[in-house]
């Protein structure tokens, strides 16, 4: 009978995949022996394999290449980095050695944009589009950025008002973008995108404040759907909707050279995981073609706004199965070293899927389980919901630890988890490594922040007074 873990995870998947192999029963990721890192660094481990990034931003701007010269597209493509998905200075250097140009959502975005022109990591002629609602702070940081030179900086205007808050601290002409309100899914709560401005709205708002403005020149309009890109109807009927915008409004603006279709890449959620990413674009910049060529306007340069795509993929955490509870007889629940809650927010608060495989062990035979994390909080556990499939992993022994491993975790788990703070039961921050490849292909990893202290926790809830 075919009862090891591996026959299983062989007998449901295609398995090995690219950045998945086995080195005997142990799993390996991108070549990396996981059971190595655990022997070095201990768990519960959060690691970062930053080559991934460019290999994903690489990737991307090939697809875009081929979809532009298949269609005789006449635009330029602009790969920007969204850098709410992982705002780290590690991610950026590494980002930004692809010539891409950056995304930002808050005022303490442009802070760190201004360190990186500081540094030499992006320039004066590297884009940087802010989103997001603005209020004093973020204003006030996009004007003093434009106002020290960086002309590429371009304010998307996301309700009516920013546009006099802009006008009121930024010195002399600029240049900005209008955020389309695209309409949600039917199954969604509302009806209407609360970012941007609705679409019957964008010509006269141009018309009645922009147009005659000597001050401003739109040169964006900036396209999302919250849902990301997908090949269903709902994403294609807001896509031409919004071509059609573009239409309409480059016949009265004629500054306006740019589409902005943002994020929304999916990254791969399981071995099982199909997505073909260069259709998609190839039926993206097609439908841009045709409408822009029988309107008889220029087709525009696209921009895309990469996070989760350019990060995710780079991440992932290493936990060891402490103990194994049977609380009935069908309910065996594994429980690892740290807290899901803490650590993977997202599996807790929007039931998100990451790859889950067993690190060692993949000869033993296997058994179905939950996965229950440190915390006394009953929502703190990943089961077949997340996973897609039931949970198997090879059978719990106390003789043999067993270690398991989340994949592509690298977006937002962090920030949403708060990193450096407090955290549910103060369950402790992981130990974080990077990971990454010299010139030769020689692996290199060092410890970007070590597992928090009590001592760190206390001082940050007052028993010790900070320094």
């Amino acid at each position: 009978m075919n009862t090891k873990y591996s026959d299983l995870i062989n007998q449901t998947y295609y398995f090995p995949q690219e950045e998945f192999k086995l080195n005997k029963d142990n799993l390996q990721f991108h070549n990396i022996d996981l059971m190595k890192l655990v022997e070095q660094y201990g768990t519960p481990l959060k690691f970062t394999y930053l080559p991934q990034i460019t290999n994903n931003i690489k990737k991307a701007k090939a697809w875009f290449r081929s979809a532009m010269e298949k269609n005789n597209y006449d635009g330029k493509y602009y790969y920007c980095y969204c850098t709410k998905s992982s705002h780290f200075e590690y991610i950026m250097n590494e980002a930004f050695k692809n010539k891409i140009h950056i995304e930002t959502s808050s005022a303490f975005d442009v802070n760190i944009v201004e360190n990186l022109l500081e540094n030499g990591k992006i320039n004066k002629s590297t884009y940087v589009l802010c989103n997001g609602f603005k209020r004093d702070e973020y204003v006030t940081n996009i004007a003093r950025l434009i106002n020290n030179g960086h002309k590429n900086a371009i304010p998307i205007i996301d309700n009516f008002e920013e546009l006099e808050l802009l006008q009121a601290q930024i010195k002399g002409k600029f240049k900005i973008g209008v955020r389309i309100a695209a309409e949600e899914e039917p199954k969604f709560e509302f009806y209407t995108s609360r970012l941007g401005i609705g679409y019957k709205n964008i010509v006269p708002f141009y018309k009645r404040e922009i147009k005659e403005n000597k001050n401003l020149e739109l040169k964006m309009l900036h396209f999302f759907i919250n849902t990301g890109i997908n090949d269903n109807a709902y994403y294609w009927n807001e896509l031409v909707k919004c071509i059609k915008v573009y239409v309409s409004l480059k016949k009265e603006c004629p500054t306006l050279d740019s589409l902005n279709i943002g994020g929304g890449f999916p990254i791969k959620n399981s071995l099982a995981f199909e997505y073909d990413y260069q259709y998609m674009i190839n039926e993206i910049i097609n439908q841009i073609k045709i409408a822009c060529d029988e309107a008889e306007v220029a087709v525009p340069d696209i921009f895309t706004e990469f996070g989760s795509f350019t990060v995710g993929e780079s991440g992932g955490a290493i936990y060891q199965i402490l103990y194994q509870k049977q609380q009935n007889d069908r309910e065996k629940w594994n429980m690892i070293d740290s807290s899901f809650i803490t650590t993977l927010p997202d599996t807790w608060a929007i039931n998100k899927r990451f790859i889950m495989l067993a690190v060692n062990r993949w000869n033993d035979t296997y058994e179905r389980v939950l996965l229950g994390g440190l915390t006394c909080d009953s929502d703190d556990y990943y089961n077949s919901e997340q996973n897609m499939n039931a949970i198997y992993l090879p059978k719990y022994n106390k003789e043999k630890p067993l270690y398991i491993g989340f994949f592509n975790t690298g977006a937002y788990q962090e920030t949403i988890g708060g990193f450096g703070g407090l955290h549910h039961c103060l369950i402790p921050q992981p130990k974080h490594i990077l990971i990454d490849r010299d010139e030769n292909g020689i692996l290199a990893t060092e410890v970007f922040s070590e597992q928090q202290t009590s001592d760190e926790v206390l001082k940050i809830l007052g028993y010790q007074k900070k320094q």
